[in-house]
């Protein structure tokens, strides 16, 4: 993983999107590191790792969709039958920005920006 950050420093990419998946959750403590030591501008598709030190994420909230499941094993132990219940898709997301990381990165985040965050981690 660390030589994917150092080219990606080499190459003198300004910024990196993390996708959501198995490795990049089970590696995440790495990855927010890393793309700190490489001073990276690094979006995030949750809060828990802009909570851990990322930058900023954006992305469905987790809280909102456990609630959402409630409803449906709700529904369902009520006898509802699970193939008739609609999809849904989610309705909530969350912007969230650690403010501490900006400064380590050397960034100021304008005020516009935080006024926009759900989130604004000190």
């Amino acid at each position: 993983m660390e030589s994917a950050f150092s080219t990606i420093t080499k190459e003198r990419s300004g910024a990196l999107i993390v996708l959501q998946g198995p490795l990049t959750g089970s590696y995440r403590k790495q990855i927010v590191e890393l793309a700190v030591k490489s001073r990276l501008l690094t979006t995030y598709p949750e809060s828990e790792f802009v909570e851990i030190g990322g930058l900023m994420s954006y992305g469905t909230s987790v809280a909102d969709l456990y609630r959402r499941a409630a409803v449906y094993v709700d529904k369902i132990l009520k006898g509802a039958n699970p193939s008739e219940l609609p999809v849904e898709q989610p309705t909530k997301f969350e912007f969230v920005i650690n403010l501490k990381t900006a400064k380590e990165i050397g960034l100021t985040i304008p005020p516009n920006l935080l006024a926009r965050a759900d989130k604004v981690i000190r």
